[in-house]
């Protein structure tokens, strides 16, 4: 009996143990099902794109991992847009790179995108991020892991364009203990081409001018990052880089004709360098055991342009008074910027986080322009377009932010920046200084309502200002004929952006944005074209004085188109965005669309030019500027990913774009689009790309604006951007090492204005 309540026991038992294994399989197959990874979701102030979990993810670079993600694009594979209109501000794990625009694109195309574990996209971003105007935020996070050793990449590609242009690259990280760091050096040469079409004028007049410029240029740059871990609570670490470019012998060729007479021809010969040195201090100090920590910045750039010109205008018909023109040029701008930063960041067991902080930046410019004017066989210097101009900024910002979760499907985060701008202009011996000083309120506001696993829908709300860039104040001119040039404008106004957005996310996959921005004191996004009249006693070749038969000085008056950055107005923009980002056929075909649909106005005028400096015995008369214009655009994005081979090491890239006729202040853009296609090979440690951008030719720049008096002005820029890109990447080393912390610059603010 016994033995067959044992037998029965055993049987029992193993019956049992069978149905809970079966039990456990069917649970665990669930499971499987259940927690598949969310490649594209929100959290709080911003959409995250899981790299590590996206079938596209391997053996390309951060550049072109970058262009794949949703709400983000890239037409001339130079810039990076946030949907389609915001320009870009690149962050690493949370910190602002420490670099210039040209630099850091090449580091992203150097960088594996293996190391990357999610990109985080912020198209409002909060108090806490020194970031202008209506710019977003692309916080890239890497992956981390504390191995010792390391690793690096080299990186050869060659671009065909119109011309050949070469480059090359690396990077190297390591790790050892409580060191690590990471260093990068790039180097390259390429010669822009672009052709020029431009006409100008009104019913009874026309100007053209027909021609093209070549500018050669050779870089490099690069820099490093070092980290010290003192303790596990504290670091210190230290950061340069730098970045070097010459472009000599920049030639502007074109000819003019007045009212389809063919008139003169104009050549402007130009040598430019620009060196960029930065150095930053960081040290970081971590304060409990949830994460709350107080970080500090030392920051210190030095920036420099040289640029000298020769300008020739050699007259091509046998009218009288079409006589030979020249002059000499010399623009060097120095900037000397110095910054502090202090953050503290304090999280609760509540699951509150604050953050506060305080920044300083002083700057100074320096810029000595030279010009000579070739009167009577001979230069001699132009007093009037002469000037040594001396500005000043002292920037003063405190900021607090406060963040929590209010109830298990809401979420919020308030915050305020208070700045503080003193600045000063001045033109060394002469007159037409200023003194600016204004404060700045920036509130903004942000809440998440996660309505259930496939909703969610957020507001956010942020003001910005827009600060000049230090090149836009210099009171200097840049010629392209003698009646054709820019001039940039000391007496700029910061403009005031209000920018609101509401952004629906479908199951982590289809999205909708809605925004609406607001701008007070608008500062034009390209020149104001403004013609006008100087009339001026008339002189001969030798620069003398001409006379009527009475004695008396005869007046000439000559036509001018002057492009100038200046304060007109204000502007609105309602802009919807939908897209998607999802992947078919088991991975096989990944693709990111999206459509942007924007109604803009622009209201304002410009009734006289604020640089204007009449000559002796010279009478300027300048036509106002009307801009009120309401348009209507739209824009696509179309990129396809196809898996070609089950080893995953054959993709094809398969993207288009198409922006339909938009407006600027300056008149009407002409419809674009761009048909790419890629093809990238992964052999090991190698990956091998073959890339072709605008294969049709069709994405460059054509304006057209007219104002209602009957003056207008049109420009077609074609820049040949048709471009065929071979590139060769090795990674060697631990590919899995944890690169060196990213440190914050203090003055990241002021390096965008450079």
């Amino acid at each position: 009996m016994k033995t067959q309540i044992l037998i029965a026991a055993l049987f029992f038992s193993g019956f049992v143990t069978a149905q809970q294994k079966k039990d456990s399989l069917k649970v665990n197959s669930i499971e499987a099902v259940n927690i598949k990874k969310q490649v594209f979701k929100k959290q709080g102030d911003r959409l995250v794109y899981d790299v590590a979990a996206s079938p596209i993810a391997k053996g390309t670079n951060t550049f072109n991992l970058l262009k794949q993600t949703p709400m983000i694009s890239s037409v001339d594979g130079k810039t990076l847009k946030i949907l389609g209109k915001s320009d870009a501000v690149i962050y690493i794990n949370n910190k602002k790179t420490n670099m210039d625009a040209e630099a850091l694109i090449e580091m992203l195309k150097s960088t594996p995108s293996e190391d990357i574990q999610k990109i985080e996209v912020i198209t409002v971003p909060g108090s806490e991020f020194q970031v202008e105007s209506k710019e977003g935020v692309i916080n890239i996070v890497m992956k981390k892991n504390k191995n010792n050793g390391y690793n690096g990449t080299l990186k050869m590609q060659n671009e065909q364009a119109y011309y050949n242009n070469p480059s090359a690259g690396a990077s190297f990280n390591f790790r050892q203990g409580k060191w690590s760091g990471n260093s990068n050096f790039r180097m390259g040469s390429w010669t822009d081409r672009q052709r020029y079409t431009l006409s100008n004028g009104d019913p009874t007049f026309r100007n053209e001018s027909y021609g093209y410029n070549d500018d050669p240029n050779k870089t490099f740059g690069g820099g490093f990052n070092v980290d010290y871990e003192i303790s596990k609570k504290q670091s210190v670490g230290v950061s340069y880089n730098m970045r070097y470019n010459k472009s000599f012998n920049s030639i502007l060729d074109v000819t003019n004709f007045q009212n389809g007479n063919i008139k003169n021809r104009t050549v402007n010969n130009e040598d430019a360098q620009t060196r960029n040195h930065s150095f930053n201090l960081n040290y970081e100090i971590k304060t409990d055991s949830l994460g709350s920590k107080l970080t500090s910045n030392v920051s210190y750039l030095w920036f420099n342009r040289d640029k000298v010109s020769f300008n020739e205008t050699f007259p091509l018909s046998n009218v009288k008074d079409n006589n030979y023109s020249a002059l000499h040029q010399s623009v060097p701008q120095i900037i000397n910027n110095y910054a502090a930063n202090i953050d503290y960041l304090k999280k609760t067991a509540k699951g509150e986080t604050w953050l506060m902080g305080a920044s300083y930046n002083r700057t100074n410019t320096d810029n000595d322009t030279k010009q000579d004017q070739y009167v009577n066989q001979e230069f001699i210097p132009d007093t009037y377009q002469t000037n040594h101009f001396i500005y000043k900024e002292n920037i003063l910002g405190i900021y607090l932010n406060y963040e929590r979760k209010l109830t298990e499907k809401l979420s919020g985060k308030i915050g305020a920046r208070y700045e503080m701008t003193r600045s000063t202009g001045d033109i060394v011996g002469k007159e037409g200084g200023f003194t600016r000083n204004y404060n700045n309120l920036l509130p903004y506001l942000n809440l998440n309502y996660a309505i259930n696993s496939d909703h969610n829908l957020s507001y956010t709300f942020s003001s910005r200002i827009r600060r000049p860039r230090f090149w836009e104040l210099n009171p200097s001119r840049t010629y392209f004929t003698p009646t054709n040039y820019t001039q940039n404008n000391p007496f700029i106004l910061a403009a005031k952006f209000y920018n609101q957005e509401l952004n629906y996310m479908y199951k982590n996959a289809f999205y909708a944005n809605l925004s609406f921005n607001m701008v007070e004191d608008a500062a034009a996004s390209d020149m104001i074209p403004l013609q006008g009249t100087v009339t001026a006693p008339k002189k001969d070749e030798d620069g003398n004085y001409i006379y009527d038969p009475l004695g008396n000085k005869i007046m000439e008056t000559t036509r001018f188109l002057r492009y100038i950055k200046t304060n007109y107005g204000k502007n609105r923009e309602l802009s919807l965005t939908l897209g998607m980002n999802k992947s078919w056929f088991n991975d096989i075909w990944t693709t990111n669309y999206s459509v942007n649909l924007g109604y803009i106005t622009y209201q304002g005028a410009v009734l006289a030019d604020p640089t204007s400096k009449p000559g002796p015995e010279e009478t300027e008369v300048v036509d106002p500027y009307i801009i009120d214009i309401k348009n209507y655009n739209m824009s696509a994005t179309i990129n396809n990913t196809i898996r070609l081979s089950s080893k995953k090491d054959w993709f094809l890239g398969v993207n288009y774009f198409f922006a339909s006729q938009a407006a600027m202040e300056s008149g009407m853009i002409g419809a674009r689009q761009s048909f790419d296609i890629s093809l990238k090979k992964i052999i090991g440690d190698w990956t091998v790309v073959a890339e072709v951008y605008d294969l049709f030719n069709q994405n460059f720049y054509r304006v057209q604006g007219t104002q209602p008096n009957g003056k207008y002005n049109n420009i077609t820029n074609f820049n040949y951007p048709r471009l065929l890109n071979i590139g060769v990447t090795y990674n060697f080393g631990n590919q899995k090492l944890k690169k060196a912390r990213e440190m914050k610059s203090a003055n990241d603010a002021v390096k965008s204005r450079t």
